[in-house]
């Protein structure tokens, strides 16, 4: 799939059939201890990340799913949006672009 530079495409007409929706996950977090996947240090901040996930309640528990194995803990409310994908859809649902925006 990742070499199917049509896929987009594909996806938007029909030709390319997923049983996954797409949604950006939003959360306000604190980071106890410096994540070496992610370069993040520890403070407040927002973690924002692109899902692939069978139902919008899946990209909820996702975004504790990843905390809970990376090493930050939610500390406000989990904002989901449904959103155009960077990335296409695979046969498992997954997690990209995890970034964090700090503030104090």
């Amino acid at each position: 799939m990742e070499n199917d530079k049509d896929w987009k495409l594909k996806l938007r007409y029909g030709k390319l059939i997923t049983p996954f929706q797409h949604y950006t996950i939003i959360a306000q977090v604190i980071i106890s201890e410096y994540i070496e996947d992610f370069e993040a240090k520890p403070g407040k901040a927002y973690v924002a990340m692109k899902a692939w996930v069978r139902h919008i309640d899946d990209a909820f528990e996702v975004v504790e799913d990843v905390g809970d194995q990376t090493g930050f803990e939610i500390i406000g409310k989990i904002e989901v949006y449904e959103t155009p994908p960077d990335s296409p859809p695979d046969e498992n649902p997954y997690v990209y672009n995890i970034n964090f925006t700090y503030h104090d």
